[in-house]
């Protein structure tokens, strides 16, 4: 008996380009639930001067014929994944028979039923699974597409327009497509169901009407305007934003329940979570609208910035997605609220994407080394990769910026690129050097930046010096060019001009060197400094700055996430302090006095406040420590949130009764609800009886944020009326599976000793599906996300929960559990007892016969 084979990694240095091009691909789909048979017909030409064999690659298929010509092929071999066929001539038409079951196939990759239906999910790699193919982001062919099936499927779908329909002899039907844009592999779709449609056409600026179609299951009609006239208002953003016009004479979404994603761009045929699709004001929260626009959004977005310039190989995954993401942010900052947006992105890269690159996982926006290509859609490809773009925007301004992206267009459509060709491109546009800079691309892990302050009364300059310090786990790191604003407010709280020896400076500083030295003259008294202002750049500073500043620019600063920042360090400062001294019980009189300000006055964006007035999540306050004092933050954090909300009731009374909405999802009705739903979430915790007066009115709303908002409260707030209300809630929407998702995140927040069995009773709940990704994230991830207590207690039973979860999502859909897995990449930051509780589960997923190439990466660097 040989011991398993491990995974082998492959490295962005041994890149080489394909020894054949597929000019052209024939697909012919003859659908059945555990037979499907695909044709493929591919119209090849070498590309190099060598007799190499073409290697194809696929996984879990039936060979069923191989000819060129009419001619049976027989010099080929299937070895593990690969089919390699010898002595090809120059250019041929090489005809694939193949047969697959979408019925067995739990993977959620390749070709599988969902709910009813056949849907395909191809990137990054699962187009392998549907026929043999060059299955590579760098081979480029035209596709036309024939589905042959039973009329109970009357909508069959795939890329491009619609050529051709009718009847096959049998008494079944078929569609053909054609695509006229050349496409890897990875942007193929097919679908096939019998869906209700919603329809609307968009006028292009240059005059030509597209027909937009939106599939959903039966019944789901009523909750699909928001996602069409999402998908419009991204239309227009991208004419007049980046002058970038649709190209297709129709453009479909079609939402589907089992997905392992939140989306999928495919050419024409955005293959969508239901998730990210469905909304009425009844079953959605306003934060699933915003998430709905800002998804839909993106992946329209990538018809150009992923689509018509796509990537070399998949180390390139940032080119597309760190644009496309960069690109729906600014989307969304355009039509909705920027400082809003901003604080997202920016709670998710200190969060997240900080402890991804202090961890295991730790790698550059652009791979040097991969396993499985699934676990780099993380948030530093995507998320850091945004950043690293809207640093570029920052340096280069809108202007030269979109030149560059006209250059790089002009020079790259229907190409398959790198990430240098797209900094050069805009480098090239603008003029400006971008060599420094591209070590972003690079270098892994998290800057620091030390920034040391002085004022010389004598002659009048403030001076800030600014130290680069390469992270702990990479040390060897040279200096980046980091885009560092800055402003600097007076006494009064007025913006002072910049300027040195005569000259007015730039709010926005170079840094480029290890140490660097920044002086500005005529200012009369010390400045109160704002420093990376508006977070222009993904760093970790390190600043000497004490309370009364930071209440002065929470007061003035003219960016309003500089403010929000500005409140979460006075939170921070005062946790860690209590942490390291517990004689300091409670926050200052300043700090609930500024609160006592915020919401009394509500003056400006009413969300915003909402914002300021929350205490930092567990992981913003975990990254503050080197070993995290799980019990001490909970406890401290939980003293604090008591006592606003004990200091602050009666303005939390007030403030609740004074705000009104009028159900709708405008942004006036939006930031109401987001204040109200603060002010019940502090009233739940005090003996104010009002309290349940309100929690009751919000929990019979017909408005799912309202009566989410309540239910939430109860829970957290261990108010034993959210036994009635869960209760409630259950008999009320089970029907709803989308919806039963947000009751199930809300039974992984319970936080009595009996959570654990809670959560397993409740995989016996009718609506529970361990095959549905949805299902799993909403109950055991929310849990091991959110649930801080129950998931860390100290006899190890939330690990071993997550644990056991895995070992059987390796067997029925193993990049859901890779995903899953995340909690415990940072086991080495814990105490001794939680640390070696959560590797013995780590250790669990090692030993596993059997154990997928998505876990086995993750585990292994995990446990190195």
């Amino acid at each position: 008996m040989t011991a398993p084979t491990k995974p082998q990694a492959q490295y962005l240095k041994d890149y080489k380009a394909p020894n054949f091009l597929i000019e052209h691909t024939e697909l012919t789909f003859d659908l059945q639930p555990l037979t499907t048979r695909v044709t493929a017909l591919l119209t090849l030409q070498r590309a190099d001067n060598n007799n190499t064999p073409l290697v194809l690659d696929g996984i879990d298929l039936r060979l069923v014929s191989l000819s060129v010509g009419g001619a049976a092929i027989t010099d080929y071999q299937i070895v593990g994944e690969q089919l390699i066929i010898n002595n090809l001539p120059e250019q041929c038409q090489l005809s694939i028979v193949t047969e697959i079951s979408p019925q067995t196939n739990t993977s959620l990759e390749g070709l599988y039923l969902s709910g009813g239906a056949y849907c395909t999910q191809c990137e990054a790699q699962g187009f392998r699974k549907i026929t043999y193919y060059m299955d590579r982001p760098d081979v480029l062919a035209t596709f036309d597409v024939t589905i042959i099936a039973d009329k109970k499927y009357p909508q069959l779908l795939s890329n491009g327009n619609q050529v051709d329909s009718g009847e096959t002899q049998d008494g079944r039907h078929f569609v053909k497509w054609q695509d006229p844009f050349k496409k890897p592999s990875y942007l193929f779709a097919l679908v096939a169901g019998d869906f209700d449609v919603l329809k609307d056409t968009y006028t292009t600026k240059s005059g030509r009407d597209v027909e937009l179609a939106l599939f959903v299951d039966k019944g789901n009609l009523s909750k699909t305007p928001h996602a069409i006239a999402s998908l419009k208002k991204a239309m227009q953003w991208d004419e007049e934003r980046f002058n970038l016009e649709y190209d297709l004479d129709i453009y479909m979404i079609v939402a589907v329940d089992f997905f392992n994603m939140g989306a999928m761009e495919n050419k024409g045929l955005n293959v969508f979570n239901s998730k990210c699709v469905l909304a009425n004001q009844e079953t959605a929260t306003d934060k699933d609208y915003h998430t709905i626009e800002s998804i839909v959004g993106h992946e329209y977005f990538h018809n150009w910035t992923g689509n018509r310039v796509t990537c070399r190989d998949w180390f390139q995954l940032s080119l597309k997605e760190g644009l496309t993401v960069f690109r729906d942010q600014e989307f969304s900052s355009d039509i909705g609220s920027r400082a809003l947006n901003r604080i997202d992105a920016v709670k998710v890269m200190r969060t997240h994407q900080f402890s991804e690159d202090a961890g295991p996982m730790a790698h550059p926006i652009r791979p040097e080394k991969v396993i499985e290509m699934n676990n780099f859609y993380t948030v530093t490809v995507y998320d850091k990769g945004a950043e690293v773009i809207r640093m570029m925007h920052t340096l280069l301004g809108e202007e030269s910026f979109q030149k560059g992206m006209d250059l790089y267009f002009e020079r790259h459509d229907g190409q398959a690129v790198t990430c240098d060709d797209f900094v050069s491109a805009m480098s090239d546009a603008s003029g400006v050097d971008l060599q420094q800079f591209k070590r972003w691309y690079s270098q892994s892990g998290t800057p620091r930046l030390n920034v040391e302050q002085s004022f010389d009364n004598d002659t009048n300059t403030y001076s800030l010096i600014i130290k680069q310090c390469a992270p702990s786990n990479q040390p060897e790191n040279k200096p980046l060019h980091i885009p560092f604003a800055i402003e600097l407010l007076d006494a009064n709280g007025q913006s002072i001009e910049l300027e040195y020896k005569g000259e007015k400076q730039d709010h926005v500083l170079n840094v480029t060197s290890k140490i660097q030295t920044f002086s500005f003259d005529n200012i009369a008294t010390k400045p109160v400094a704002v420093l990376l202002e508006d977070f222009s750049a993904p760093c970790i500073l390190t600043q000497q700055t004490t309370q009364t500043e930071l209440l002065h620019i929470m007061r003035f600063a003219r960016s309003d996430f500089s403010r929000w920042d500005a409140q979460q360090q006075l939170f921070i400062k005062a946790v860690k302090s209590q942490i390291s001294d517990a004689s300091n019980s409670a926050l200052s009189a300043d700090i609930i006095n500024a609160l006592r300000v915020l919401i009394s006055t509500k003056e400006g964006d009413l969300a915003l406040i909402a914002e300021l007035l929350k205490i930092p999540s567990f992981d913003t306050l975990a990254a503050e420590f080197d070993v995290i004092p799980v019990d001490e933050i909970i406890k401290v954090t939980h003293t604090f949130e008591q006592q606003i909300a004990d200091e602050l009731s009666d303005e939390f009374v007030n403030c609740y009764n004074s705000l009104q909405d009028d159900g709708s999802v405008s942004a006036s009705a939006v930031a109401n609800r987001a204040l109200k739903q603060l002010c019940l979430h502090y009233l739940a915790k005090t003996q104010k009886t009002e309290a349940i007066t309100f929690i009751n009115e919000a929990a019979n709303s017909n408005n799912m944020t309202n009566v989410l908002s309540a239910l939430s409260a109860a829970v957290k707030a261990l108010n034993p009326i959210q036994h009635t209300l869960l209760s409630h809630f259950d008999s009320q929407w089970r029907h709803d599976v989308l919806v039963m998702d947000k009751w199930f995140a809300l039974q992984a927040m319970q936080s009595g000793n009996d959570a654990i069995d809670n959560i397993k009773a409740l995989y016996e709940h009718p609506c529970f599906d361990f095959s549905n990704p949805n299902r799993v994230r909403a109950l055991v991830g929310s849990f091991s996300h959110f649930n801080t207590a129950q998931f860390h207690r100290a006899d190890g039973k939330g690990y071993e929960l997550l644990g056991d979860l895995l070992i059987k999502l390796n067997a029925i859909n193993p990049q859901n559990a890779s995903r899953m897995l995340t909690p415990f990449m940072s086991w080495k930051r814990y105490d001794d007892a939680r640390s070696q509780a959560m590797k013995q589960q780590l250790q669990r997923l090692a030993d596993l016969d059997g154990l997928s190439d998505d876990l086995y990466e993750k585990v292994e660097k995990a446990l190195a």
